[in-house]
């Protein structure tokens, strides 16, 4: 019985993991933009914007992947 209710508490719990990841990654790749933006008004250059961007989103990737392998040991 306590395997029964155990079950729909794990689910709840990687519903909301899975869900702070998604915010995570839009967080880190809004920040990355802005950053890069910033970055390129303050030194007028125009690639730091795509290139931090870009960055952000492989950190962001790799932020998926390694708390996606934690839950799943």
């Amino acid at each position: 019985m306590s395997l029964k209710n155990k079950k729909p508490n794990n689910q709840l719990k990687n519903w909301a993991v899975f869900s702070g990841i998604g915010i995570q990654m839009g967080v880190i790749i809004f920040l990355g933009n802005l950053l890069g933006k910033w970055i390129d008004k303050k030194f007028n250059i125009t690639f730091s914007e795509e290139l931090i961007t870009l960055i952000a989103v492989f950190l962001a990737m790799y932020t998926i992947v390694y708390r996606v392998n934690k839950i799943n040991k």
